[in-house]
């Protein structure tokens, strides 16, 4: 379906689909590739996608892929999508299943020559202090009570329980808790499944690596965050809401789906089901969004706590912020309403991201006032085998792209594919040569995400610089990984 698509050339780094291809589009999409990587996106389905989610009630501006598009639920993987907050729609398929999954990085006062001798021993206190795995138990099991807190209050609540200081808030985004969140919106079941599973990383492309600062692109900015020094560690988190952002997003996809009709809507695809944003069941979405939202930042806190501890007791340094201090959190599952000019109206809308991240340019009020003067940073994990990216935000994302960027590498090959390709043995044979230590949880889903599942994350990464959404500032590679 992809190749049959007219693409119109914009640039060396954007491509739109006209209107005219399909009647039902209320506006163009824009795919944001360099020549190579729009070759493998037209081979994916997710150029069709681009057009479907164009067709949306109240869908503004462009339906934007970005360079790590690839085929998802709905919405690809990689997608943007802006609906007027008053008479537009929220889709749940459009966030996804995994609310908030999001990336943090700590940066550390180490270098990897005080670190290398002592991986294999990091790597093993990581491993069994961060649970990982499909259904694992977390960190901390909550009663009904504290479930119902850490819905409402986020990351704080984490803070207040001890896991972390009030420093780590200041540079998470939205300072780790969304407003609006509404637990009576939340369904047994979901609550269920969260209450087990606060602290833990999960599986699949889940993970925590420590890495090291590789290539400084911009140093004056790889100062002001914190990661500026050649040979540096760094501990970067993935991972989300778990099994209560599932579950949310599957009972709201059920539920938009059975009420089209009721709404008036005739959508191109039964995954796009939407709800409008200020009817009953559009705010109970927004409201049980919020708290699988909260969840996943009160998560990753927990987490970091983890990380700290596993430091301080294989380095005998205590776990503090001046030691491994968070640099910063952002999520690329989520719906946000923000302000935005549309056809030169200053407009609220809600912006959709599923996999793309926030990136805000510097001065914009919601980044913390110790990074304004740069940008929001902005977390490009690629895969585990070559580099990960740390940008800032630049202007060109709010004149195009709603304030947004990529959010990794994005998938090359399918799972059933990867596993083709690689086997578990080999592929970790193969990264023990590049100096990378693994600890895994199944080693039988490991070749899944293997780096030849992956797009080349630098190819990625150069476009949203080179297309003005985001700057480069570091690269990092991989020591250790652990995943589920």
């Amino acid at each position: 379906m992809g190749e049959k698509i007219p693409l119109e050339r914009i640039d060396a780094n954007r491509w739109r689909i006209p209107m005219r291809y399909n009647d039902d589009m209320h506006v163009p999409g824009m795919i944001y590739a360099d020549d190579e990587l729009i070759e493998s996106i037209v081979n994916d389905n997710a150029l069709q996608q681009v057009v479907n989610v164009a067709t949306l009630p109240g869908i503004v501006g462009h339906s934007l892929g970005m360079p790590d598009i690839h085929w998802g639920y709905g919405f690809p993987v990689g997608g943007v999508a802006a609906t007027d907050a008053e008479t537009g729609v929220i889709s749940p398929g459009g966030i996804g299943f995994d609310i908030n999954c999001g990336v943090r990085l700590l940066a550390t006062d180490l270098l990897y020559d005080q670190v290398k001798g002592k991986v294999s021993e990091l790597a093993d206190q990581l491993y069994n202090t961060l649970p990982s795995g499909v259904g694992t138990d977390g960190m901390r099991i909550l009663s009904a009570d504290e479930m119902r807190d850490v819905m409402v209050h986020g990351a704080q609540w984490a803070v207040d329980a001890g896991y972390g200081l009030a420093e780590d808030l200041e540079v998470t985004e939205e300072n780790g808790c969304l407003e609006g969140a509404d637990p009576s919106t939340v369904s047994k079941h979901a609550l269920e499944r969260g209450r087990k599973q606060l602290g833990s990383l999960g599986s699949g492309n889940h993970f925590c690596e420590v890495q090291v600062v590789d290539h400084i692109y911009d140093q004056e900015v790889a100062n002001v965050l914190g990661i500026g020094r050649k040979g540096q560690v760094v501990t970067t988190l993935h991972c989300g809401s778990r099994g209560i952002g599932h579950q949310v997003a599957e009972e709201f996809i059920n539920l938009a789906e059975s009420k089209q009709k009721e709404y008036g809507f005739e959508l191109v695809d039964k995954q796009l089901a939407c709800l409008p944003i200020n009817s009953v069941d559009g705010q109970a979405y927004l409201g049980a969004m919020r708290c699988a939202a909260n969840f996943a930042w009160a998560n990753r806190q927990l987490l970091m706590h983890g990380v700290r501890q596993s430091f301080a007791n294989i380095f005998g340094r205590k776990a503090r912020p001046k030691d491994l201090p968070l640099v910063y959190d952002v999520c690329h599952n989520i719906a946000k309403m923000e302000e935005y000019e549309v056809d030169g109206q200053l407009r609220k809308l809600c912006v959709h991201r599923k996999g793309a991240t926030r990136s805000f340019p510097a001065g914009h009020p919601a980044i913390p006032e110790k990074y304004r003067a740069v940008g929001q940073p902005v977390l490009i994990p690629g895969d585990m085998g070559r580099y990960s990216f740390m940008l800032v935000g630049d202007h060109g994302s709010m004149e195009q792209t709603f304030g947004s960027c990529c959010h990794g590498a994005g998938r090359r090959l399918s799972r059933t594919a990867a596993k083709k390709a690689i086997g578990n043995k080999e592929l970790l044979e193969l990264l023990e040569k590049r100096g990378i230590t693994v600890r895994v949880h199944s080693k039988n889903l490991l070749s899944e995400e293997s780096p030849q599942a992956y797009k080349d994350a630098q190819q990625v990464v150069n476009v949203v610089h080179n297309a003005g959404l985001a700057k480069l500032v570091v690269r990092l590679k991989p020591v250790v990984v652990v995943k589920g």
